[in-house]
């Protein structure tokens, strides 16, 4: 099974650059890593596959067209946000299972006020919980109507916290802009200190990352009611994501595309 757990966590890291093939055949991936991470829970490699699949699935894939339907058919939408929401906890419920299993106690310590001076992660824990954090914040920004998730924010924003201060520049930028999101969007976050991680961003991931611009776009400029620095990052990312072309560049670019037509409806 740690055979099996090695070469679906392997398989994972080669990057499908077809998006309609890596929708097509994301879901058997998945479930099969699922089986598996199932019989070796504590397989960190595997698991962060796993929370990775689930949760790139449930936004590229799910809640990008819950948005997209929005407009014509509301039901719809929900019904696909509710079903992102489920695919998102799905993943954090993967990930934290594997720090848990990897470190006894770790779900009560990262509970607890003092969580950022007491608990440490190891650069092998980094990556799980690096998805356990963003799939959490996934299914905290789609669950607004159940107070139970959303007063889980300041814990997720914790746990991205730990992985941070162990590797701030994790996954080209990833984590950092993980980072700004959670400022921006956390109550009585400064928008100051979000612009910085996402700085941080940029530079980890060479400006060759397209998720950090979109991210400040629907972050920054979006809230302040900023057209022109909306519209200006959401371009950037789609020159970035077309010269630069792997799976979640794409996935931004698509993203990005659709908010600048709908930014009449935005603004």
């Amino acid at each position: 099974m740690d055979q099996a757990a090695a070469a679906l966590s392997s398989q994972a890291q080669s990057l499908e650059d077809d998006l309609v093939l890596a929708r097509e055949a994301s879901a058997f991936y998945l479930k099969v890593s699922e089986s598996v991470l199932r019989e070796v829970p504590g397989n960190l490699p595997l698991a962060a596959s796993v929370a990775a699949g689930f949760t790139q699935y449930a936004y590229a894939f799910v809640a990008l067209e819950a948005d997209k339907r929005e407009p014509q058919d509301a039901a719809a939408a929900q019904q696909l946000r509710e079903r992102a929401a489920r695919l998102y906890a799905r993943a954090h419920r993967h990930a934290m299972a594997a720090l848990e299993a990897s470190a006894p106690g770790f779900t009560q310590s990262l509970n607890r006020p003092d969580a950022l001076q007491t608990l440490r992660l190891t650069s092998a824990q980094v990556p799980v919980a690096y998805w356990a954090a963003a799939s959490w914040g996934g299914w905290i920004s789609l669950s607004k109507d159940n107070p139970d998730v959303v007063a889980d924010l300041p814990t997720a924003i914790q746990l991205a916290k730990l992985a941070w201060l162990k590797q701030p520049d994790f996954s080209q930028g990833a984590l950092a802009s993980l980072m700004g999101t959670f400022e921006a969007a956390r109550p009585g976050g400064s928008a100051a200190q979000a612009a910085v991680y996402f700085e941080q961003a940029v530079v980890a991931g060479a400006g060759q990352s397209a998720g950090v611009y979109v991210a400040q776009a629907e972050s920054l400029a979006l809230p302040k009611g900023d057209r022109a620095s909306f519209e200006a990052l959401l371009h950037k990312a789609v020159q970035v994501a077309t010269l630069h072309r792997n799976l979640p560049n794409d996935i931004m670019r698509e993203r990005a595309t659709w908010l600048l037509g709908m930014a009449d409806d935005l603004f």
